[in-house]
């Protein structure tokens, strides 16, 4: 039987009932190698059990130590080090297994650590990023012995407490909790699906409702519109708690314009659909999620910050007319909170797409009596110029959201400072003045002190600016920064697929 253990690869400071606190380098026990929606349960070095986030050890298997013979020694067998949420080894049988007796001890063998995963808060996403990995998997671990057996948010009432709809999120978000943005997802043409097209290799039968038509529009081609046009709102935060307390998330109300029926979704809800947009439309750039966070996540000015950088991303998609259109994304609006059955079923009907990879090209149907060949020339020209295009704004929309965020910390900490510092300072000579007695001085002794009281509104005023004009700003610019993200990878399909017309 495999001894469960891992190394933890940063510190973690538990914040709820039911979490353990890591040091890096500690090695802990695992109760079970099953990920519970990105966390673990086991034993830390001060013999602490609970849960902790799955990303912040490297899980490392070993094989049970025999009973040790009285003469000689055996020789000690080699730890296999495996990534988070791994395979399960399958045992070999006794008589095949040889350690080399040259090998070194464990100890003796250097740990090594993984890159640090990027702690910002949410944007920009370097280019060429690692393939998005959603926290899904199979219907066992999207439902597993953990889970509350509900694959959907739970009706608000039943358990937790309700957050107001919060305005505004102010500066600062999480309160110092570890961000882990969605890493940009990364399409080769391998993996899209677009040599195969062009080779003629797709195959596949597009039925009528999977079609997506492309129109001459008066600045070129471009999608065909929804129909149908809708909006959908995301609103009332609500607090739920599972395993007995144990366990906390944030549910979302979405009430769809279409249907008019309020569902509830969590935050892994949006991040599985979010998984099987990018990887059924490899050419089109779906915007991406606020990001996760280990820490601070109940906190007001977090869930704030979540809700409206999911109200942005819920716009974009219902006004894309590709993406508003697509099943996943339907079901994940209509499907009744309370209906887990019907869940499961659009789930897994989502997930056996067919008009995914080659066969994606085969849905796209082109304008009637559009030429058969294009000038390559001109389609590289154009696509070489929109790269130039989109690194140039992705440099710049870094530099400015760079500019406006120092400047709003400006406004909110240094000016309203500075200007409580006057203030006081008034106050403190009308003091003065109160000392004096004399009838003729309390005039002046009035305006001095609401001089400073003037100031202090000034100073209240500068910290609250940012709301009015550069939060808006900033969270605009998140949302193209994630587009921009997107383009060097369709832009690299579009390029791969150019590479082998060019080559047959």
């Amino acid at each position: 039987m495999a001894l469960l253990r891992a190394r933890a690869l940063y510190d973690f400071r538990s914040e709820n009932p039911g979490e353990i606190s890591l040091r890096e380098h500690e090695v802990l026990s695992l109760c079970s190698d099953q990920e519970i929606e990105g966390w673990l349960e086991g034993v830390n070095s001060r013999g602490d059990r609970g849960l902790f986030p799955a990303s912040y050890v490297q899980v490392i298997r070993a094989p049970a130590a025999e009973p040790p013979a009285p003469l000689p020694a055996p020789a000690p067998v080699r730890y296999a080090n495996l990534p988070p949420g791994g395979f399960e080894p399958v045992a070999a049988p006794a008589s095949s297994f040889h350690p080399p007796p040259q090998l070194p001890p464990p100890a003796a063998e250097p740990f090594q650590l993984p890159p640090a995963p990027p702690l910002a808060s949410g944007y920009p996403f370097p280019y060429g990023g690692s393939p998005y990995q959603p926290s899904q998997g199979s219907d066992d671990d999207w439902d597993d012995d953990w889970d509350d057996s509900s694959t959907v948010a739970d009706e608000p009432g039943v358990l937790g407490s309700s957050y107001p709809d919060y305005e505004h999120a102010g500066m600062g978000g999480g309160g110092g909790g570890a961000c882990l943005g969605p890493l940009p997802p990364l399409h080769p043409l391998g993996s899209s699906g677009g040599e195969a097209f062009v080779l003629g290799e797709a195959s596949g039968f597009v039925k009528d409702g999977d079609k997506l038509c492309v129109v001459l529009g008066p600045h070129g081609p471009e999608w065909q519109e929804n129909p149908y046009p809708f909006q959908c709102s995301i609103e009332d935060p609500t607090k739920q708690t599972k395993f007995k307390g144990m366990k906390s998330y944030i549910a979302y109300k979405l009430v769809p314009s279409h249907t008019g029926q309020q569902v509830h979704r969590r935050y892994k809800h949006f991040d599985w659909l979010y998984g099987r947009l990018v990887e059924k439309f490899p050419v089109i750039s779906v915007p991406h999620l606020p990001e996760k966070q280990a820490t601070g996540r109940f906190e007001e000015d977090f869930i704030s910050k979540r809700r409206k950088g999911l109200a942005w991303w819920m716009d974009h998609m219902c006004s894309h007319p590709v993406l508003a259109q697509c099943d996943a994304f339907q079901h994940f609006l209509t499907c009744p909170s309370t209906d887990e059955k019907a869940w499961k079923q659009g789930k897994r009907k989502a997930e056996k797409d067919e008009m995914v990879g080659a066969n994606f090209f085969l849905t796209i149907s082109v304008p009637a009596g559009h030429p058969a060949s294009l000038d390559l020339q001109e389609v590289e020209s154009q696509v070489d110029g929109f790269k130039s295009f989109t690194k140039k704004m992705d440099e710049s929309t870094i530099q400015l959201n760079q500019t406006v965020n120092e400047f709003a910390r400006k406004q909110v900490t240094g000016f309203k400072k500075e200007y409580q510092k006057v203030g006081h300072s008034f106050k403190g000579l009308s003091q003065a003045f109160e000392m004096d007695q004399q009838a003729f001085s309390v005039g002046l002794n009035q305006a001095i002190a609401f001089t400073g009281e003037a100031y202090d509104a000034i100073g209240e005023l500068f910290a609250d600016q940012p709301r009015q004009d550069l939060d808006p700003v900033m969270d605009l610019l998140a949302l193209y920064q994630g587009h921009l993200a997107n383009f060097p990878d369709i832009i690299h399909v579009q390029k791969g697929n150019v590479a082998v017309i060019l080559s047959i």
